[in-house]
């Protein structure tokens, strides 16, 4: 009978709390997830360096050294893979490109290895997007759907944001998944058409704390529409 009477306790507790979930507006759980992942409102003026290990089939491991300065406008990028590094550094408007130490590139290196400032705009967005989530769902040019979905992803229930952009900012279609009674995020999944079910997925496991921020330690990549492996970002402090 106390078994009986703990489980029905238990299904009516679960039933509220989903109820009370799903009443949720999107900007609502959007705050709610911001408040998980950077309870003291750190992002918007961080500084620090973390530094991340990309592993990916048949190809050499690569190792990013990020630094940002956000109040001063600084980012850098260093990068070391299969015997190279190159470095990208950016103050303000300003862009430095350095390979194995030397600004002296040639024309052939800077196309094998992709050297140019706009690779490296490129770069600096993908990585304070990336590790600026969800707190970067609040920039200018981000449209969040008002309506907030319930999704089982990997036969976990999720509450699901989604998100497109003004087409200065980005063409793709996302979607955020956050644990229903944490608001951590645990997935994110976009496509370019979601009519081809083209784009990738990626599950997010663990939790580094980088200056107060709760960032994924891991992010393995996979391909929508058959799930091919692409690889894994691990994070780690410096």
């Amino acid at each position: 009978m106390k078994t009986y009477c703990f489980s029905l306790i238990t299904l009516v507790f679960l039933s509220v709390f989903s109820v009370k979930a799903q009443s949720l507006s999107a900007d609502e759980v959007l705050q709610k997830a911001i408040a998980f992942h950077d309870p003291s409102g750190s992002w918007e003026n961080l500084k620090t360096s973390f530094k991340v290990v990309m592993e990916t089939p048949s190809r050499p491991e690569r190792t990013s050294i990020i630094r940002v300065d956000f109040p001063k406008q600084e980012f850098s990028l260093d990068v070391q893979q299969d015997g190279n590094s190159y470095a990208y550094n950016f103050d303000k408007d300003s862009c430095e490109i350095t390979l194995n130490g030397s600004e002296d590139i040639s024309e052939e290196e800077a196309e094998k290895f992709r050297l140019n400032c706009e690779r490296g705009n490129f770069m600096k967005d993908y990585y304070t997007y990336l590790y600026g989530l969800p707190m970067k769902l609040k920039d200018p040019g981000t449209h969040l759907d008002p309506k907030v979905q319930k999704k089982t992803f990997k036969g976990k229930e999720y509450l699901v944001l989604n998100v497109t952009y003004d087409s200065e900012v980005g063409t793709d279609e996302w979607y955020f998944y956050f644990d229903p009674s944490t608001y951590a995020m645990e997935v994110y999944q976009f496509y370019h058409d979601e009519s081809k079910n083209d784009g990738e997925y990626i599950l997010l496991e663990g939790l580094e704390e980088i200056n107060g921020i709760k960032m994924p330690k891991t992010r393995a990549w996979y391909v929508n529409k058959d799930d091919k492996y692409l690889g894994t970002d691990t994070l780690e402090k410096i």
